[in-house]
Formats: structure tokens, sequence, C-alpha cells
């Protein structure tokens, strides 16, 4: 069996388009072999991305229906991107365990809070990014940077998920390198050290190519760099493409596996028949 599988998309229900319906038939025109729903995730503040908690039950059912619709031609999951905000949300939150999911993607999108409450959002609009760098960090990236990294690692440490969700987001606002050089030894050092946690509490990492063929990013989300350091510690990796339209389901997938496998990262995580395990990655989809 060969084909591409993709874990992190996202639908109508959060700021996705589409339905869990188009999503899975798009997927079987592809070739997918398997294939998860992971909308964002209610969080107890309303914010634009999130789901709505009173739209759980209708998400769910629609994802059942698409599992029993397909059944016997692609394996359909349940899940949820998860943000962590300490003492707020995580995947341990009531909402969420009570979901039941097949899986869970955590990700940190919010760093700290404005004077009035507001959380931060990292990764949205560079003026908010801006806005919060200067008012929160006095304009220090660094220290941006390092917290953002420690709220990954707390994650990791008090809320594991089953995978760990684009691990260097925050660069999307590096335009040009303003703010940081990934070559500057104090973020390799935040780096080696989230990856040591996501080794120790043994959880999945996903290589997302969302910043790519939006153009956010140069680079898949971790860098090409870092892949040595997955090789090496033998951290389980899949990739994803963090979708959000049906026409990104498989976006840059060939081009990253191609570096993967440059890097000698020939195996990735395939979750098939309820059970998560490994296939070998080629530049044209995935055997299993």
């Amino acid at each position: 069996m060969k084909g591409w599988t993709n874990y992190h998309s996202h639908t109508h229900y959060c700021d996705g388009k589409g339905t869990a319906e188009e999503y899975i038939s798009r997927a079987v025109e592809l070739g997918m072999i398997s294939y998860g729903i992971s909308s964002h995730a209610p969080t107890p503040f309303p914010w634009p991305w999130t789901m709505k908690k009173e739209s759980m039950s209708d998400y769910f059912t629609e994802i059942q229906d698409c599992k029993a619709k397909y059944f016997g031609i692609i394996d359909v999951y349940s899940s949820l991107e998860v943000d962590f905000i300490p003492g707020v949300v995580s995947v341990n939150s009531d909402w969420i365990v009570d979901a039941d999911l097949d899986y869970s993607i955590g990700s940190v999108h919010f760093v700290d809070s404005f004077a009035d409450g507001t959380p931060w959002e990292i990764d949205g609009a560079s003026k908010v990014f801006n806005d919060g760098l200067q008012s929160i960090f006095g304009g220090d990236a660094k220290a941006a940077v390092q917290r953002y990294f420690a709220l990954t690692r707390q994650m990791i440490e008090e809320a594991p998920p089953t995978i760990v969700g684009h691990l260097d987001k925050i660069k999307m606002q590096n335009n040009n390198g303003l703010l940081f050089s990934e070559n500057d030894r104090w973020y390799q050092k935040e780096i080696v050290e989230t990856l040591e946690a996501v080794k120790e509490k043994g959880l999945m990492l996903e290589i997302n190519t969302r910043g790519l063929y939006k153009k956010k990013t140069t680079t898949s989300y971790p860098s090409p760099w870092i892949f040595r350091y997955l090789k090496d510690m033998s951290i389980p990796i899949m990739m994803n493409s963090d979708s959000h339209h049906t026409q990104e389901m498989t976006g840059f997938f060939s081009e990253t596996a191609e570096r993967l496998i440059s890097a000698g990262l020939t195996q990735v995580m395939v979750l098939l028949n309820n059970d998560w395990q490994e296939g070998r990655l080629t530049v044209d989809g995935i055997e299993v």
C-alpha cells in the first residue's frame, strides 16, 4: 500500500474551509491511505479561529459519518489541535478529555497576555505580534522566543499530546532574520532542549509544510537543520500539511519528503487500523 497521509487538517468548524466529507472525498481522489481531521479546539475565551464548544457534537458526528461511509476505502480519524495555555486550556481540559480523540495535536499559538488580559497570538498579523513583543517583552525578541519554547516544553511535560505541532512556528515572524538568527547558540539550545523533552515523553513530532505553501517561511516547521537532531534522537515524525482547504492537503509534500530522505529520515509514522506504525517515506508517497 502506498499513498500520502495527513493528520493536521481544519474544517469550517474553525478557520478551515469545507466539511470533513469534502476533505475525505478529496483524499480518496488523491489516493491517500489515512486522514485525520483536527480542527482548532474550543478555548474558554472567544477567538476568531477556534471551534465553539456547542459545535463539538456536530463536528464529531460529521467525522463519524465519514468513518462509516469510507470504511475499507480510507482510514479516517478524529482529532483536535489543542492550544496550551497554562491554567486555561490543554489536552487535559475536561471538554478535550471527554471528546475521546483518536489522537491529539498540541500547539502553542499564544504566549502570555497583554495588560488587559487578551492573549498574545504569535502567529497572526504582524501588527499584533509586534504590539505584543513591545508591550509584553519590551521589544526583546530573544526573551519572547525563549518564552515560546518554555511554554512548549511545559506543554510536553504537563499535558503531553500525541503529536507536537509546528515546533518552531514563531519563526514565521522573523522576516529576513530581523528578530534573531537560527544560527544563534541560544536559539539552537532552545530547539535541542525542546526536542529532548519530546524524546523523553515519547511523543511524535510533525513536519508541517504550511509555511512553505502559504509563503510565510522558506522552510518547513521545523527547519531542515533540525532534521539531523530528529534522526540522532530517533524522534518519530510524520508529515502534515496543516491544511485549511482541500487544495492544501498535500502541499509541498514531495519537496519536504526529499529533504527528509536526504537527512536520513526515511521512516514516518502512519495511523492505520487504529495503530501507529512506521511507513517508508518516498518522494511520491508512503509505503506501508
